[in-house]
């Protein structure tokens, strides 16, 4: 195949899985990182190329005549609490990347056939327990904001002929990093439990799945616009909880009230004590087939 696809975040938990998924497939992955020479074992096929995260400046002739760019660059959410410059860097990173992959879809002769933009299922800020879908117009707070802005500073591609993607998506579960392990340490030292109130929805995805619909995306010409990765059957925090102890034989009991996590974590505790019901509808409408659409069945496959 040898087509070309280029992965901003390729280091994080998504853009190792990706890489890998794409590499096996055939396709010629290019790594963008500040630290090419700290990347190793990729898969044959792969390469990194270094990048500032903020131009196109030294590796944006790469773009030119690639099959796709996946943009998921962007400043960790969860290590450390939400000050104001913080928040700052979560924001500016997202958009400072984005505009460089502008910058150089831009520059090139053939501008690459697809931009897949990272974003999160956030958009749709706490929504209870009413479900939404792609049809559903942005929330409130920051996440929202965060992921409103990071979609918009994008849409300069489709101007250029490029067709975009905005990837949404839920929470990944997976063994290797992302918010699983977390969850499950409570477990496995007998003091887990549900969090809050327990009753907020949590939109995840298992991590193959994730790296599945992202590759059926970019292959599929048909396919724009925003998407929820995200399975089909959310649950709630409480749900979630008897699940995970379930699979590693240990009891739920032990509820974490909201003050203490707001104590701990400050205004990142919202990311664990609201929800949103996000379902994955215009995914399913295409036809992807779920490898774990259930919750029992991916943890199991992760931890049991």
């Amino acid at each position: 195949m040898n087509e070309r696809v280029l992965i901003t975040g390729g280091s994080g938990l998504i853009g190792r899985a990706l890489t890998a998924e794409l590499a096996g497939a055939g396709y010629e992955v290019v790594v963008l990182s500040r630290s090419p020479e700290r990347i190793s074992s990729l898969p044959a096929g792969a390469r990194a190329v270094g990048w500032d995260g903020e131009t196109a400046d030294g590796w944006g002739g790469e773009a030119d005549g690639a099959r796709a760019i996946v943009n998921l660059a962007g400043e960790n959410l969860a290590t450390g609490r939400w000050t104001a410059a913080r928040k700052r860097r979560i924001l500016g990173s997202r958009l400072a990347s984005t505009r460089a992959v502008i910058q150089a879809i831009e520059r090139v002769g053939t501008p690459p056939e697809v931009l897949l933009q990272g974003s999160g299922v956030d958009f749709y800020g706490p929504q209870g327990d009413e479900p939404v879908d792609e049809s559903s117009p942005p929330g409130e707070g920051f996440l929202a904001r965060v992921t409103r802005e990071w979609e918009a500073a994008s849409a300069h591609a489709e101007a250029l002929g490029v067709r975009r993607v905005l990837l949404r998506t839920a929470m990944v579960l997976a063994t290797e990093g992302g918010a699983l392990p977390k969850l499950a340490l409570p477990f496995r030292l007998f003091v887990g439990g549900p969090m809050g109130s327990g009753g907020q929805w949590v939109p995840w995805i298992h991590l193959a799945d994730e790296t599945a619909a992202i590759r059926f995306l970019l292959e599929h010409p048909e396919a724009s616009g925003p998407f929820d990765l995200a399975a089909p059957e959310p649950v709630t925090n409480a749900e979630l909880s008897r699940s995970l102890g379930r699979v590693l034989s240990r009891p739920a009991l032990f509820r974490v009230p909201a003050f203490v996590l707001r104590a701990v974590l400050g205004e990142m505790a919202d990311v664990l004590l609201t929800g949103r019901r996000a379902l994955p509808r215009r995914l399913e409408e295409l036809g992807f087939a779920w490898t774990y659409p259930g919750l029992d069945e991916a943890l199991e496959s992760l931890l049991g």
